[in-house]
């Protein structure tokens, strides 16, 4: 029998500081607590896949590197990506590439928690 994987299921940001990081997705992103998250970190109410910021794995030391999350690519849909970028902007959190049409609609780049680049997409 061949086992083959779905896709993705639950993605999670290692963090230094996961109440900072919390914060910043209630605060920035509109982003909203699940009613319960294991220790060490803080799952959100994202569909279709869960998003949380968590504790670093053991091993991790985020601290010795540059930034994090490099190499990864890491999307959120919105509804309404001009409005989120300018309010992200208003607030001060810095974008590492402007809007701009692409096949899946007005997209952007900022600086997420801790240094992570996140890019959203939509509407």
């Amino acid at each position: 029998m061949t086992v083959t994987v779905d896709g993705p299921d639950f993605i999670a940001l290692q963090v230094r500081d996961v109440e900072a990081a919390a914060t910043f997705c209630e605060q920035h992103l509109g982003m909203r607590r699940a009613p319960a998250s294991p220790p060490g970190a803080v799952v959100f109410t994202t569909e279709p896949i869960p998003f949380a910021v968590r504790e670093p794995l053991p091993g991790v030391h985020l601290d010795d590197i540059e930034r994090p999350g490099l190499g990864v690519a890491l999307w959120f849909r919105t509804a309404d990506a001009q409005a989120l970028h300018d309010r992200l902007a208003a607030a001060g959190v810095p974008i590492l590439s402007p809007p701009k049409n692409s096949p899946f609609g007005l997209t952007f780049t900022f600086t997420g928690p801790e240094g992570y680049a996140i890019t959203a997409h939509g509407g």
